[in-house]
């Protein structure tokens, strides 16, 4: 996530465990560009190099284990650089300015950005969740004009079918025609078996 304090409340909790994103933090570096170009350009090039891990682990179909090599032999280093080169500039950049506020930002939440270099599995930042939830971002003007509550309700209940017909790799027109044609004579107390993820090519 990135460094929205309601996140705070998930902190210590039992099976819940927080880790902030590399690209947030990248974009107030991205910003303090025209402020500070030599100091925020070398700060991006610094976290580039984590990215370049990611990409190899990527484009090599890495397992989550060949991951967190990669992670540990080559990511782990270039953290530690990027937090020797943040600290040791932290004093000559005016708190308030573009490049202290870029550095104050990934300094305050270091451990959480670096923790996931102890875990395969996790993501160096949550630009896949971002993508995923971007269709809703770019039409929620337009879903002020849905016409009546009750409308914009019924739209939110298909729009969250069919985000889940995508996560199930359910193919949604047929699923549709499936579920509408069963629904007016199917037992209410069954009606969860019509849900994407229980769903199977008009068996639910």
């Amino acid at each position: 996530c990135d460094g929205y304090e309601a996140y705070t409340i998930f902190e210590g909790k039992e099976g819940i465990s927080v880790h902030n994103c590399w690209a947030h933090a990248r974009r107030y570096f991205e910003k303090a560009l025209n402020e500070d170009q030599a100091r925020a350009a070398h700060v991006m090039e610094l976290v580039q190099r984590l990215y370049d891990v990611e990409r190899r682990a990527r484009q090599g179909h890495f397992t989550h284990e060949q991951r967190l090599q990669a992670r540990q032999k080559e990511a782990a280093p270039a953290l530690k650089q990027i937090k020797q080169y943040l600290e040791h500039n932290k004093a000559s950049a005016l708190p308030k300015s573009l490049l202290g506020t870029a550095i104050n930002y990934t300094l305050s939440r270091w451990d959480k950005l670096s923790s996931y270099t102890n875990d395969g599995k996790l993501e160096i930042d949550n630009n896949l969740v971002e993508n995923a939830i971007r269709p809703v971002a770019l039409g929620r003007k337009n879903y002020l004009f849905a016409g009546s509550h009750e409308s914009a309700q019924r739209a939110a209940m298909i729009y969250s079918l069919l985000s889940c017909c995508k996560i199930c790799e359910v193919e949604p027109v047929a699923y549709f025609t499936d579920v509408f044609r069963k629904l007016p004579q199917y037992p209410i107390n069954q009606v969860q078996n019509l849900l994407p993820f229980n769903w199977k090519n008009g068996e639910g």
